[in-house]
């Protein structure tokens, strides 16, 4: 068996950002640190920090007042940040700042005027946290027969802005549908989908001419992990998503002699090398990456206080 590694997968520049964000704020606050929702959509990822002192909590009501609480990768309502401030809490940002960017035009669509159609996930945390960002003028469009369907008050008044994590055929799709109904569209200034997503999903469709079948690593509720399995089937070829080297199935590789593998934006190498180490020891397999592929090199700093706090860049 030969198996191909994607380049790039894994950890993107958001992801690196946050679980910085979080070890630096163990080593600068005294106590527990407060993480609001998990830090990054990976079980290892979670695991790690909370065995090193990082409580998770879903509620800011949760957390004692004055403690410090940080903000996961995937953004947060300004109603999440008011109940913060209200009662005290030492409030650390790790939003990705790809996030942040759709925050603020949200906000500045809002200031104009203009009706905002979000292309998003219902319940997805980077979703609410957008939705929250302004209160009314904001709907959320799903897919193409919610575009087909949704009414707006002034069609040469519309906007639209994009989840950071979605497919990039559906959202063109979507954003076909909307601009046929309402010509005046206006686009985000930047593509809202977010540099590690497209390039793991163009590295997917690379692949995906060169195996039998496609592995992808990342957890059930990682927005982008699930797109690049989508991705791997739209062009033809069987796609699993596994969480760990656990979940692999001996089954799936019957009579198959090229494997793919990629990770979410979320994962860590060595889930990676586990899935690796296993396939190597039941299939002799050999192991190459992706020659077409690249290596990314983005990097977003965390805040200055925490650079300040632990003397490091």
């Amino acid at each position: 068996m030969r198996v191909i590694l994607a380049r790039p997968r894994g950890f993107c520049a958001g992801v690196e950002r946050a679980i910085d964000v979080v070890e630096r704020s163990l080593r600068a606050f005294d106590g527990p640190v407060y993480v609001r929702h998990e830090i990054v959509h990976n079980h290892r990822v979670v695991a790690d920090l909370r065995s090193r002192g990082a409580v998770f909590v879903e509620n800011v009501d949760e957390i004692p007042a004055g403690a410090p609480i940080v903000f996961s990768a995937h953004g947060v309502s300004k109603a999440v940040k008011s109940e913060s401030a209200s009662r005290s809490l030492h409030a650390i940002d790790a939003t990705c700042p790809l996030v942040t960017k759709v925050h603020r035009q949200v906000t500045r669509l809002n200031r104009l005027r203009f009706e905002i159609l979000l292309i998003g996930h219902a319940g997805h945390p980077e979703v609410e946290g957008t939705l929250g960002q302004v209160s009314g003028s904001i709907t959320l469009i799903q897919n193409a027969e919610d575009a087909e369907n949704v009414q707006v008050n002034d069609p040469a008044q519309v906007a639209y802005v994009t989840q950071t994590t979605l497919s990039l055929d559906d959202t063109q799709e979507i954003v076909a549908v909307l601009r046929r109904r309402f010509p005046a569209l206006q686009s985000p200034p930047t593509d809202d989908i977010c540099y590690a997503t497209s390039n793991r999903q163009m590295a997917v469709k690379r692949l995906a001419q060169q195996v039998d079948l496609l592995i992808v690593i990342g957890a059930a509720n990682s927005s982008n992990s699930n797109r690049l399995v989508e991705v791997a089937r739209s062009e033809g070829v069987p796609a699993h998503r596994i969480a760990s080297v656990a979940e692999l199935d001996g089954a799936w590789f019957d009579q198959v002699g090229v494997v793919g593998i990629s990770a979410g934006a979320s994962v860590p190498e060595v889930l990676v090398e586990e899935v690796l180490a296993q396939l190597q020891e039941r299939f002799r397999a050999e192991v190459e990456d992706d020659r077409e592929g690249f290596d990314e090199n983005v990097f977003f700093p965390v805040p200055l206080e925490l650079r300040e706090a632990t003397s490091a860049p």
